[in-house]
């Protein structure tokens, strides 16, 4: 196996999709110096991350292969998710054919207000575009470099996003009922009003994000880590299950039949905030800090 052959396939799918040593990196959760290693030859990913890296470039794992041609055109994408049952049980509204706007690099973009957006935006760099009060229901937005988006007041529901990196992105008054966010890193985002009914995050990091006054219904949040966060308002039947906590304050908050299982609760904060006795019972037991705390009356 050529090292430096597969040093240049990473580099030159990277470069097709402009996306920087670092933000690579960040993607796979690894030092930008890994990835100047691989690229010069010095070493190559282990057989899991060559999987991921597929996924985040945009080709098939075969790509990889010293055999294979390296030509942009010879590049495969990912193919797209499987129909489900009612898909294939009736016909499409229209002819249409489906866009996939993926490997694109998306910078100073607006598809504000439009409607029906559902195009695949996987393995690309979406740097300040504007998605305010569009229609995304069912996105997929899979291995992507997305900062400084708006996506004030759109519809995200049923969204994935999946392997993604997502910093300083504004989800104010959003709908994302029934989103999920797997393997990504969200910093800086503001999440104030949206709707999170229902919401996934799995095996994701949360830092410095505002929650403020956002729809907390059935959200779970599943070996994920949280820190520098502010939660505020009302959350309901909501799972916080093994979960790392840093620096996580709930403030002016009220917790009603909310499940904690994580191994400390240590370092959240609780600032005026009301419990029912079933949510007050679970962090006590987690040696959690109850003094911000009162009990609502049955």
């Amino acid at each position: 196996m050529d090292t430096k052959i597969i040093g240049d396939k990473i580099a030159k799918a990277r470069k097709e999709i402009n996306m920087s040593q670092a933000q690579l990196a960040q993607l796979l959760f690894i030092s930008p110096q890994a990835v100047g290693k691989w690229e010069r030859g010095e070493s190559i990913p282990d057989i899991i991350t060559f999987n991921r890296l597929a996924e985040i470039l945009g080709v098939d794992l075969n790509y990889f292969s010293e055999n294979f041609p390296s030509a942009t055109s010879e590049m495969v994408t990912n193919e797209p998710l499987a129909k489900q049952p009612d898909e294939l049980a009736s016909p499409k509204r229209d002819n249409k054919p489906g866009w996939d706007m993926s490997r694109g690099n998306w910078v100073d973009a607006d598809f504000s207000g439009l409607k029906n957006l559902h195009e695949k935006f996987s393995s690309s760099n979406m740097q300040r575009c504007k998605f305010i009060g569009a229609a995304m229901s069912g996105l997929l937005l899979k291995g992507n470099h997305v900062e400084n988006c708006d996506f004030s007041s759109s519809d995200i529901s049923g969204s994935h996003f999946q392997n993604s990196h997502l910093a300083n992105d504004l989800f104010t008054n959003c709908t994302l009922e029934k989103a999920e966010f797997s393997g990504s890193h969200i910093k800086n985002c503001d999440f104030s009003n949206a709707d999170l009914t229902g919401a996934v995050f799995n095996s994701s990091s949360l830092d410095k994000n505002t929650v403020v006054n956002a729809i907390l219904n059935g959200t779970s949040f599943n070996a994920t880590s949280i820190a520098d966060t502010v939660f505020e308002g009302t959350l309901e039947d909501c799972y916080f299950d093994n979960c790392a906590f840093s620096r996580v304050t709930f403030q002016n908050s009220i917790l009603l039949n909310t499940f904690f299982k994580c191994k400390t609760l240590k370092k959240i904060r609780f600032v005026d905030c009301q419990t029912d006795r079933m949510t007050y019972e679970f962090l006590k037991n987690g040696k959690a800090d109850v003094s911000g705390i009162t009990l609502l009356t049955a």
